[in-house]
C-alpha cells in the first residue's frame, strides 16, 4: 500500500535585490572591483610549500612573480584613471584661468617671427608634457621641423623618461630631454637645431646665396624653462630668467656662435583654457600665474593623486610631515596639516605641500604618461 506523499510549504519568496549604484567616479568603482578581484585571487592560492625542496622554491617563485603582477597591474590602473578621476574632482572648484595682457600681444608677434624660424624648439615640463603643449602648436607651425625638449629631466623617473622616449620615437618627433638649471642636454639641442635645418643653407647655396646663421625660436608655456635653456645654451646671462610665470615679456634674438641665433619668447597660454584637468597639472607644477588658482584646492587634490600614485603612497606623507593619514580626502589631510602645524591656516598648509611636491620631497614623479 503506498502512503499519501506530504507537501512540504512553499518558500517564502525572497525580496527582489537591487543592485546599488555607486556616486563614486568610474575609476573608483573599477579599483573597488580590481582590488575585490585581487582579495579573491590571494585567499584562493594555496599556502605556499615550505622548506628548500624544488616544489617550495617553485611555488615562492610563483607567489613572487603574482605579487610583482599585481603591482604592475596597480600601477596601469593609476594611470588609466587619474585623468577620470581628476574630472571628478575638480567639477565643483573654481576654473583655472589666467591669460596677462603681455601673452596677447606675444602671441600675435610669435605668429609673423615663425615665417622667419627654420626650426621651432617647443619645451614642455617633463612632469606634464601634454598639458604644457599649446592647442594650437600643430596649427601655427605646419610642416617646419619641430624638436621638443622635455625641460626638468631631472624631477621624473627613468620609466616616466623612458614612456615618453618610445611614445615620441614612434611619432617620428625628435626629443631631447634637458635640466636648463644644470645644463644637461643643451650641447645636443645645439647639434640638433643645426642638423635639422641644414638643408636651408644647401638650397641657398644652390641659388648662389652665402650662407646664413640658422634660425631657431624657442616656444613653450610660462615657467617650463625656456629663457634658462638660453642661458646655458650661451653660457652666460643673456635672458632674464626666475622660478615664476611671466619673468621674460618681449621677444628676444640671440646669437649663439656663427651657425645659430635663437628667438627666446615669453610663455604663451590659451586665451581660455578649456582642458581644466590640463589646467590643475599646471598649477601643480608652478607653469601658471598663482593669482589664477586656489591654494588650498589643488594641494587637496595633488595629496588625493599622490595618496593613489604607485611611487608615493600615504606613507611618504606620514613620513614627511609625522602626522596620522586616516582618510584618503585631500582637503581633510590639508586642514589636518594646518591644525598640526601652521594654526589652523590652510592656506600656509596648502602652499607647503604644493612647495614640497616641486622640491622632490615625495620623489620624483611625473602626473602623465603617454595616452594608450
Amino acid at each position: 500500500m503506498l502512503l499519501p506523499t506530504r507537501r512540504l510549504p512553499a518558500a517564502p519568496a525572497r525580496p527582489a535585490v537591487h543592485p546599488h549604484i555607486s556616486s563614486a567616479p568610474r575609476s573608483l568603482r573599477l579599483r573597488r572591483q580590481h582590488g575585490r578581484a585581487t582579495i579573491a585571487r590571494a585567499t584562493s592560492t594555496t599556502p605556499p610549500v615550505l622548506g628548500d625542496t624544488l616544489l617550495g622554491l617553485y611555488e615562492k617563485e610563483r607567489l613572487g612573480l603574482s605579487r610583482y603582477a599585481d603591482e604592475e597591474s596597480n600601477e596601469d590602473m593609476f594611470w588609466e584613471t587619474l585623468d577620470a578621476d581628476l574630472q571628478y574632482w575638480t567639477r565643483g572648484l573654481r576654473p583655472v584661468q589666467w591669460y596677462p595682457g603681455h601673452i596677447a600681444k606675444t602671441e600675435k608677434e610669435l605668429k609673423g617671427q615663425l615665417k622667419l624660424m627654420d626650426v621651432v624648439i617647443e619645451v614642455r615640463d617633463a612632469r606634464i608634457p601634454l598639458a604644457t603643449t599649446h592647442p594650437k602648436m600643430d596649427l601655427w607651425l605646419g610642416n617646419r621641423r619641430r624638436i621638443i625638449v622635455m625641460n626638468r629631466e631631472d624631477m621624473v623617473s627613468a620609466d616616466d623618461r623612458n614612456a615618453w622616449a618610445t611614445y615620441f620615437s614612434s611619432q617620428g618627433i625628435k626629443v631631447v630631454y634637458s635640466n636648463g638649471q644644470l645644463g644637461m642636454g643643451t650641447m645636443k639641442l645645439g647639434r640638433m637645431a643645426k642638423s635639422a635645418a641644414s638643408t636651408v643653407n644647401t638650397k641657398r647655396r644652390e641659388k648662389g646665396l652665402l650662407p646664413r646663421p640658422v634660425r631657431a625660436g624657442i616656444v613653450g608655456y610660462p615657467n617650463v624653462g625656456k629663457s634658462s635653456l638660453v642661458n646655458r645654451l650661451l653660457k652666460r646671462r643673456m635672458c632674464p630668467a626666475a622660478p615664476r610665470p611671466g619673468v621674460t615679456r618681449e621677444l628676444k634674438w640671440v646669437r649663439f656662435g656663427k651657425d645659430l641665433e635663437l628667438l627666446d619668447s615669453p610663455g604663451i597660454l590659451p586665451m581660455r583654457i578649456s582642458d581644466q584637468t590640463a589646467a590643475l597639472k599646471l598649477a601643480i607644477c608652478d607653469d601658471i600665474g598663482e593669482r589664477s588658482y586656489d591654494f588650498a584646492d589643488v594641494a587637496a587634490i595633488l595629496v588625493q593623486i599622490l595618496f593613489r600614485h604607485p611611487a608615493v603612497g600615504p606613507e611618504a606623507f606620514r613620513k614627511r610631515y609625522k602626522i596620522d593619514v586616516d582618510s584618503d580626502c585631500g582637503k581633510m589631510f590639508v586642514t589636518k596639516l594646518s591644525v598640526h602645524l601652521f594654526n589652523g591656516d590652510t592656506t600656509q598648509a596648502a602652499f607647503r605641500i604644493l612647495s614640497d611636491f616641486r622640491k622632490g620631497r615625495f620623489g620624483w614623479v611625473a602626473l602623465e604618461r603617454p595616452p594608450a
